[in-house]
């Protein structure tokens, strides 16, 4: 799934409210995200993360977690980049309260819109298997909603942390 839209915020605004680190601002606005830790970090850029869902479509899908290695980097234009993918880790076993996902490459970017410095143009691309026993159509009617969802919510944020 792809996402894309244009935010009326900086990129550095922008970024700070996806930026996937350990005490960041997306567990408090992004619904779909419940908690967010690093298991390693590899260096200052690579890091190896554990991410927890809550339940979601009225608790047909059960809580999730995925572990991936994620990687962050800042372009010579200022365009900001998140991408991850699925990576199993000896010190996050699977969690037995939770189904263990999948994420195959995936990832954000920030991309100052030129010559407008309050406005960022996000992209944001989900591959994601949420594991477990769901019908094909449950997971169809999910993923546009959650992404339209993570889109509003990153504005009242974004809004949030410039007020």
């Amino acid at each position: 799934y792809k996402g894309e839209g244009i935010l009326r915020a900086s990129p550095r605004d922008v970024w700070e409210c996806i930026k996937p680190v350990a005490g960041g601002l997306r567990t408090k606005w992004d619904q779909n995200v419940k908690d967010f830790e690093v298991i390693e970090a590899v260096s200052d850029t690579v890091s190896i993360c554990r991410t927890t869902t809550p339940s979601a479509c009225m608790r047909i899908i059960s809580p999730r977690e995925f572990v991936d290695v994620v990687v962050m980097k800042q372009y010579e234009d200022g365009t900001m980049l998140s991408a991850a993918t699925n990576v199993e880790h000896p010190l996050c076993p699977p969690h037995p309260d939770f189904v263990r996902g999948f994420n195959y490459p995936c990832g954000c970017f920030c991309i100052p819109v030129p010559g407008e410095p309050d406005r960022t143009e996000l992209l944001t691309f989900f591959q994601t298997d949420l594991g477990g026993y769901l019908p094909q159509t449950v997971v169809d009617s999910f993923f546009p909603s959650s992404i339209s969802g993570f889109y509003s919510n990153l504005t009242k944020a974004v809004k949030a942390l410039k007020a």
